[in-house]
């Protein structure tokens, strides 16, 4: 492809976004992160890719929405990497799988279940979707500091968010729920729809990414009779995630 000064999707050129960058799915998230900045500006609204950069510590840094799911949250990667960010945290949504998570916790990934297209295009399946461990750690120090709740733990990522909701109405309803039940054998914790596909970009690209979800509802806590809410409060996992690329500038600059 054509080299371009300005991002093909993104809409953005060099100098206008910073190193560190928090990827939010919502494009109406953006702003309320950027607040958490100092002096914020905001830089270009092209399809679902809505861009501020301010300051945090003294650095540059960039908010860039990804839309939902694998194919255009790794487009914004990749893009953002032509322009120089090397470190990422995805700061988004998800529902619970494993019993003890509940409404309004936080999860932070370790690891993600590749059900989903985009990272089989980098790496093949066997390659595990993993986040960088000083992005994990940053956060998990981060909703310590904050004394938030918070479970470490892998996630699953998917493609379709109606394959899970509706998995009796798809075609191939005995293979959806089938893995679902593996998924919860597992331990796995929540389920969402980007992080697989982050985490292999970033391996490929040989970037530092991590993740952060606040938890929205729990429809196993729901099947099981216990008690069971549904928040849309997305504002502990955005702390949490400003708190944790604070953490990082600042230990980047004492080396």
């Amino acid at each position: 492809m054509q080299e371009h000064p300005v991002q093909f999707h993104i809409q953005c050129a060099q100098r206008e976004v910073g190193h560190y960058c928090i990827l939010p799915g919502d494009p109406g998230r953006c702003e309320s992160i950027a607040s958490y900045f100092h002096a914020p500006v905001h830089i270009q609204t092209n399809r679902e890719y809505v861009t501020y950069t301010g300051e945090l510590c003294g650095e540059k840094v960039s908010v860039v929405s990804t839309g939902i799911g694998g194919p255009s949250a790794a487009i914004a990667m990749e893009e953002l990497c032509h322009l120089g960010a090397h470190t990422f945290i995805r700061v988004g949504t998800c529902g619970g799988i494993k019993l003890e998570v509940q409404s309004d916790d936080i999860v932070i990934a370790t690891g993600a279940v590749r059900m989903e297209g985009t990272s089989r295009e980098y790496a093949p399946i066997e390659f595990p979707a993993v986040p960088d461990f000083a992005v994990t750690c940053a956060l998990t120090q981060a909703a310590q500091n904050l004394g938030k709740t918070w479970h470490t733990g892998v996630v699953q990522s998917k493609d379709s968010f109606y394959g899970q909701h509706s998995p009796d109405s798809m075609p191939i309803s005995y293979e959806l729920k089938q893995k679902w039940e593996a998924w919860k054998r597992l331990g796995v914790l929540a389920s969402e729809m980007e992080s697989a596909a982050l985490f292999t970009v970033a391996a490929a690209r040989q970037v530092r990414c991590g993740a952060v979800f606040h938890v929205i509802w729990n429809q196993e806590r729901e099947l099981a009779g216990l008690d069971q809410k549904e928040s849309h409060d997305t504002s502990a996992a955005i702390q949490v995630g400003v708190e944790a690329l604070k953490l990082l500038i600042a230990n980047d600059q004492k080396k």
